[in-house]
């Protein structure tokens, strides 16, 4: 009798959803717009999260919410002199139900004073600009990802229990490269640290050997930088020719060594890093997303793909709440604030400013990988300082 009762539930239950989520415009697809990188140099960053994305809907039988999804796409170049237009393309054209992107933060805050003017909703998969949840924090935008000081405090917490005294920092002039310089250094001394020199040079320069030199002049104690894609693989192996990595131990945020591993070689090996995913997390979701995802795309996901997955995630749980319709915009809102995301990196929840609380790893390089050996600072809530939801 067990299994009859069994399937009579399951099919109530499905019964019930499918009443739930159909009840109003049954016919009408969701509409997703993806403005993402498609070419240049973070056209991976946008596959890996388009391809997270798009497996959580195959996972969910195609649909969100209920419903089949449309997906509308727009190479947002990753030019911020493009961004309004590219966002107007999603919001007022196709008239999206959900604008997603994007990696570049400069992009992302013009697309989300786009879709806040026209009240539509944004999903942040990558982009850590802290102002996003931060000064332009609104209602009806989100983030799956991570700011720039999240895992850069945490690093410093790191550097600190490390017994380091004196640190010097280095990473290109922009938005990312600063912020995360910040939450490193607000961590380091808090705890007694000091940072005894902040260098930064123009972005993408990658010219770095005079600030080797004067890092090796200054003797600090250990070196902490932002740099990612190729310019971090040039840096590590700068760093490495320079005699240095074997005399001052070199930091980062996680995005030094993501992806770039490779191409640093043996410069690589060893460094260590901080960030909200890992290879060799101890979890039953992110084995099965890894497996789904290598099935699906012939390579192994990436911090970038989690995003994306999870965004879609975010999205299906207010659809849920909402019964399914999108154009019932507070139900959904309420639904994602209320949300725990079982994500691959670990489980986690929203703060006020919609930004994931969530833990921050430290991980070694081996090999191609980025191995968790510890996380120093679990349930990460970033301090979203100008916010005023």
């Amino acid at each position: 009798m067990q299994p009859t009762k069994h399937i009579i539930g399951v099919t109530a239950l499905s019964l019930a959803l499918g009443a739930a989520f159909g009840s109003a415009h049954a016919e009408d697809k969701i509409k997703v717009g993806l403005m993402l990188p498609s070419t240049g140099t973070y056209a991976a960053l946008g596959a890996a999260i388009t391809n997270g994305f798009k497996q959580f809907v195959t996972e969910n039988g195609g649909k969100l919410g209920g419903r089949e999804v449309e997906y509308y796409a727009v190479d947002d170049e990753s030019d911020p002199a493009k961004a309004t237009e590219n966002a107007n393309k999603l919001v007022k054209r196709d008239k999206v139900d959900v604008l997603v992107g994007t990696v570049h933060s400069g992009v992302a805050l013009a697309m989300a004073k786009v879709a806040r003017d026209n009240k539509t909703l944004m999903i942040v998969p990558n982009a850590g600009a802290d102002e996003l949840t931060g000064p332009l924090c609104a209602p009806t935008l989100f983030r799956t990802s991570f700011t720039n000081w999240q895992p850069a405090y945490a690093m410093g917490k790191v550097a600190a229990e490390k017994g380091h005294k004196k640190v010097v920092t280095l990473t290109w002039k922009y938005a990312a490269g600063q912020q995360s310089i910040e939450g490193f250094k607000e961590a380091f001394e808090q705890a007694g640290g000091k940072v005894v020199k902040e260098m930064t040079l123009p972005f993408p320069n990658v010219e770095f050997q005079p600030f080797l030199t004067e890092i090796a002049a200054l003797k600090p104690d250990a070196v902490f930088v932002f740099f990612a894609g190729a310019g971090a693989a040039k840096f590590a192996r700068d760093y490495s020719a320079a005699g240095l990595k074997a005399s001052i131990p070199l930091y980062a945020s996680g995005f030094l060594t993501d992806g770039t591993l490779e191409a640093m070689g043996d410069a690589g090996k060893g460094l260590l890093t901080t960030l909200h995913y890992a290879d060799g997390l101890d979890n039953k979701k992110d084995a099965a997303f890894r497996l789904n995802y290598a099935k699906a795309y012939k390579i192994q996901p990436d911090v970038y793909a989690v995003q994306g997955y999870d965004a879609a995630q975010l999205y299906q749980a207010g659809l849920a709440a909402a019964g399914g319709d999108p154009s019932k915009q507070d139900a959904v809102i309420k639904g994602m604030e209320a949300a725990k995301i079982d994500s691959p990196r670990g489980a986690f929840t929203l703060s006020k400013a919609h930004n994931p609380v969530q833990d921050i790893y430290l991980r070694q390089a081996e090999g191609s990988a980025n191995k968790m050996i510890g996380t120093p600072i679990k349930a990460l809530s970033d301090p979203a300082r100008g916010c005023k939801m």
